[in-house]
């Protein structure tokens, strides 16, 4: 059997390689117009201007509509890439909106995430499936130079670079001085004599904690893994039960209790021209917060993670229900095949002789690094998530120190961090490349653009929901798939709403507005390229594909009830 996924898969990594090749020399791009709208306002000079990201950035040159290059129907005449990139335009009704095109291969523009996924699914070997993914990616582009022209300037970009900042240097560094002191072993000694006493009471504190860290994506993700791994692996709770309660507790409870940076990123996608209950941002919040009883898909994977968490694995698939009775019957908290993603050095407590361990040196960093992360998102409006793990990895070195541990241990603690966390890191850092290419060439757009088809209206919401799971399972990304649905969904599902003259059309763009939201959030979440996937099998110690094999049945389960809820309100009160 593994002899003939090997051989499957070296076939799928040829079949990818020519794929992409053949693409770039003989499928045309498909071009088109992607609009986009600011809240616009004169500033002192009379000019035209917007907010973005706290900054005022000037409107260009105004170009009527019909004249702009980048309007669909120049856009189908082209016969070469448009020579401008973006372009500001009014139409003849005094709208005025950004263009920026945008292009795709059709369904070849699927091809990397397709290639990925299968190669993840037959070797278990994710580093070779992203490589691959992003070099069959970088071929339908023309960029044949992978390693000068895509790899190295993705990874000197400023995001990446903050990627490899916090998860390589911060959270290993802050882990591996926890192990090297042992205040994560002693923090779980705590636990288990006075709060947890078995996988049940582990299991609930770790749903506690993923509810009340409501942020969400990879901050939610690190904190609340990074807290309970200790307790969890004292108690013997299996690593795929762990990695799933983490990671359908991150986004998911984001999206209901939205007390965070969510509603004010999404506002901004979802203005559709004429639509006076989405006309200012104000109006976008209170649309978004009255829409939040439909995020079916968020109430159903937090409840469910809760039903595990009393032991109730009816409802999460064959795959936990076994690592379940694993971890119970022979204390294995992995399977016999898995490949943690959290190297061994971190597994085990090598605290210096003369050294005496304190579960306070785990709890005042922890708190140290929420207090930061939560008070700089109230009082700056985005929690600065560096500040936060820089603070708790200088105050964990320093209260070692102070209590007398040397140098060369804390140093040595901080490099078996490092060495523990580096394949993970490079396996996010990879997922985040191979999701920005796979937007570039249009996977999302291409998706979407099926819509533009006549859809009866009980049918547009799912469609939505679906499609937007394809998005973020193909690109890894939730909030990379509002970007590209929500400005085409949004206006598709008021035109439809008055062409077909519901009676309610505020209720039915609340429900698709849902759908867009969870379906994303569903596909972000099992995608073996997601960072939030990778993180929570990384700070659980869960092998990769362990994680996205036993968690993908309980999410579907969840899909597909809200899916049954979103259809029966549409019919009866649409």
């Amino acid at each position: 059997m593994m002899r003939k996924n090997q051989t499957t898969a070296l076939f799928m990594l040829i079949f990818g390689l020519l794929a992409g090749i053949f693409c770039h020399h003989y499928i045309d791009k498909q071009w088109l117009e992607r609009a986009v709208s600011y809240e616009l306002y004169s500033n002192l000079d009379g000019q035209l201007a917007y907010k973005f990201k706290g900054k005022e950035i000037l409107v260009g040159e105004l170009i009527p509509y019909q004249l702009s290059p980048l309007s669909q129907e120049n856009l189908d005449k082209l016969e070469t890439e448009p020579s401008i990139e973006q372009q500001w335009v009014q139409d003849s009704q005094g709208s005025i909106r950004l263009l920026k095109p945008a292009f795709h291969f059709g369904v070849w523009s699927l091809l990397p995430a397709f290639i990925t996924v299968c190669l993840c699914l037959l070797t278990r070997e994710p580093l070779i499936s992203l490589l691959t993914g992003i070099i069959v990616g970088a071929f339908m582009l023309g960029q044949f130079d992978v390693i000068d022209k895509v790899l190295i300037p993705n990874l000197a970009s400023e995001g990446t670079a903050g990627l490899l900042l916090l998860y390589l240097w911060l959270l290993g560094g802050l882990l591996g001085i926890w192990t090297k002191t042992g205040a994560a072993q002693a923090f779980a000694d705590y636990m288990a004599k006075h709060f947890v006493k078995g996988p049940k009471s582990a299991k609930l504190v770790t749903w506690l904690l993923g509810v009340l860290f409501f942020q969400g994506g990879t901050m939610s993700t690190v904190l609340v893994g990074t807290t309970v791994r200790p307790l969890a692996d004292k108690a013997k709770v299996s690593h795929e039960e762990m990695s799933y309660i983490v990671d359908s507790t991150a986004s998911p409870i984001a999206a209901v209790l939205a007390f965070n940076a969510w509603p004010a990123y999404v506002q901004a996608l979802i203005f559709v021209p004429g639509v006076a209950f989405l006309a200012t941002e104000s109006d976008r919040l209170s649309f978004f917060f009255s829409s939040i009883p439909f995020s079916f898909y968020g109430i159903f994977a937090v409840l469910g993670t809760l039903l595990l968490s009393l032991n109730i694995t009816k409802f999460s698939g064959k795959r936990i229900q076994q690592a379940h009775q694993r971890a119970a019957t022979t204390g294995a908290l992995d399977a016999p095949h898995a490949r943690p993603l959290s190297a061994k050095e971190l597994q085990t407590v090598a605290v210096p002789a003369n050294y005496r361990s304190n579960m306070l040196e785990f709890v005042v960093p922890l708190v140290c690094l929420i207090s930061i992360a939560i008070g700089t998102f109230i009082a700056l409006g985005s929690p600065k998530v560096n500040w936060a793990f820089t603070a708790a990895l200088l105050l964990s070195g320093g209260i070692a120190l102070i209590k007398g541990m040397s140098l060369n241990d804390l140093i040595d603690g901080f490099g078996t961090g490092l060495k523990g966390v580096v394949l993970a890191s490079v396996i996010l850092m990879l997922a985040v490349i191979i999701g920005s290419i796979s937007k570039q060439i249009g996977g999302g757009l291409y998706l979407v653009s099926l819509l533009a088809e006549q859809l009866p209206y009980w049918l547009v919401p799912l469609t939505l929901q679906l499609i937007t799971m394809i998005i973020a399972f193909s690109t890894g990304t939730s909030w990379g798939t509002y970007a590209i649905a929500f400005p085409l969904a949004m206006p598709l599902a008021w035109e439809i709403s008055q062409v077909q003259q519901l009676a309610n059309p505020e209720l039915y763009l609340m429900i698709c507005f849902a759908t867009v939201l969870n379906g994303s959030i569903y596909g972000d979440q099992c995608s073996p390229i997601s960072d939030t996937t990778v993180l929570s099998a990384m700070t659980t110690g869960c092998d990769l594909m362990d994680h996205v094999k036993s968690q993908i049945v309980p999410a579907s389960l969840a899909a597909a009830m809200a899916a049954i809820l979103w259809a029966a309100l549409v019919y009866i009160y649409v």
